[in-house]
């Protein structure tokens, strides 16, 4: 019989702060420091087995809470929450696989500790002054979801994506998922493993992030670039890691800029036989037209770079039901893919109404939701890709296991190197050749063993005193 897990006994949270060597500009805001929240849960199963699962999840404020608001009082409000649904993962939970616990959690749990979050801070005259969004709620219980993921593997004593099928699951996908009504489709007798693709690759496409105030070349440099080994210019980037696919940041409130950055960063990738560019907005545009016009203006002037524009990324405002925009005069044009906006399934589902094409997926949004995310797109033939979170340490191993299990159309987008490369050293002694591009890919031969395939005795990194240890009454 495949193990259940019946019971979490302990939980430890711990806030890791990590400071970029270079600032990232996420569409209005830009980061130099981000805390990653890591745990570890203690679950035991229907005979008493007790196993130790780990997730780690970087709390990037200013991609989940963009705001006028202070960022420090919106990065305590997401270490509060936190530290509440460390709590609500140790009341009783119904007995079952890690996926089958997870999705219970986002459906009912999860609400009702935002909920109580946002109380609690409403109160609080030094809270954030607004409700945390729902994407902010899903990083923040993305950590304890890959915990479980991985705690299951560990007590299976099989890697985690080898239990995503019929054996181990107690229901198949229709459970979960409900089809577009316009296809005939049925999840009937599916599991997530028959989406999966045949075999693991040995490795990825790596993408690389061209972000708003990266230099492009050495006379973009002000002096003022730190001098630390590590490539600064785009060019160097491309040179030292043989990239082959830059995805470019661009304002979404000035097309000229955002046309002219393009350009710019489409001739050196021409100059250097990179295959392909992507264009992410970050959520900034309001209207289809502004995208539709840099594209067109694209194909017209600059037609080789338009040839390598392999598709674009999240113009809009991230909450679809609130800007259900028809988008499909870019998707004519280039494959649109969600990203802030597939929140779950279900907004995927009305992402392809309003005519996108595609599902960018990420970890931090929890392995579970990304999971049954992947599922309900591949049955309705939108293509996939996963993207980054600047995922370091943990956070970058079932980030990039997600991409290889359900296939993308290029790779996995990784850029953690880039801006904190330091930060994952331990990792990296373990995992050489998953924090460092060689020849435009990343490696994931090491990845191995039970669960999610860590393998932390051997990282064997010091952590401080958790923020927050508890245990089952």
């Amino acid at each position: 019989m495949p193990p259940r897990i019946r019971r979490i006994r302990a939980v430890r949270l711990y806030f890791l702060p990590v400071e970029t060597r270079v600032p990232l500009k996420f569409g209005t805001e830009t980061l130099r420091a981000v805390t990653c929240a890591r745990v570890a849960l203690r679950v035991a199963d229907d005979q008493g087995n007790e196993a130790e699962g780990w997730g780690e999840t970087p709390l990037s404020v200013q991609w989940v809470w963009p705001s006028s608001l202070p960022y420090e009082r919106r990065h305590e409000a997401l270490k509060e929450l936190c530290r509440q649904l460390a709590a609500a993962w140790l009341e009783p939970l119904p007995a079952g696989h890690a996926l089958e616990i997870g999705a219970g959690f986002l459906e009912e749990r999860l609400p009702a500790a935002r909920d109580r979050c946002n109380q609690a801070l409403a109160g609080n005259p030094n809270g954030p002054g607004e409700p945390i969004p729902w994407l902010a709620a899903l990083v923040c219980n993305s950590p304890f979801d890959l915990a479980l993921h991985d705690a299951y593997g560990q007590l299976a004593k099989l890697p985690t994506f080898d239990t995503y099928g019929p054996g181990f699951l107690a229901h198949d996908l229709s459970h979960y998922l409900e089809p577009a009504r316009d296809v005939d489709c049925r999840f009937g007798s599916l599991f997530p493993a028959n989406f999966f693709v045949c075999r693991r690759p040995k490795r990825l496409r790596a993408w690389h992030l061209v972000g708003g105030l990266d230099p492009l070349e050495a006379g973009d440099l002000t002096g003022q670039e730190p001098q630390d080994g590590y490539p600064v210019v785009l060019t160097d980037w491309i040179e030292r890691d043989g990239l082959k696919c830059l995805k470019v940041k661009l304002r979404g409130n000035d097309s000229e800029w955002d046309y002219e950055r393009l350009v710019k960063v489409g001739k050196l990738a021409l100059d250097r036989n990179v295959e392909w560019l992507s264009a992410d907005f970050n959520c900034t545009v309001k209207d289809p037209a502004y995208v539709t016009g840099i594209l067109d203006r694209l194909a017209k002037e600059q037609r080789r770079i338009y040839l390598r524009l392999f598709y674009v990324e999240q113009p809009f405002p991230y909450d679809l039901e609130a800007h259900p925009i028809d988008v499909r005069s870019i998707s004519s044009r280039k494959p649109l893919f969600l990203d802030e906006s597939a929140h779950d399934w279900r907004m995927v589902r009305l992402g392809r109404e309003l005519g996108w094409t595609g599902v960018a997926l990420k970890t931090c949004k929890t392995l579970t939701g990304a999971m049954l995310a992947a599922c309900w797109a591949k049955a309705h033939h939108m293509p996939l890709m996963v993207q980054d979170l600047t995922n370091p340490m943990l956070a970058q191993i079932p980030h990039v296991l997600l991409a290889a299990h359900v296939g993308t159309i290029a790779g996995v987008e990784t850029n953690s190197m880039q801006f904190y490369p330091a930060a994952s050293d331990f990792e990296a002694r373990v995992h050489p050749g998953l924090y460092r591009r060689r020849n435009g890919n990343v490696e994931l031969a090491t990845i191995s063993g039970p669960g999610l395939g860590y393998r932390l005795d051997e990282i064997n990194r010091p952590l401080p005193q958790p923020a927050l240890e508890l245990q089952a009454g």
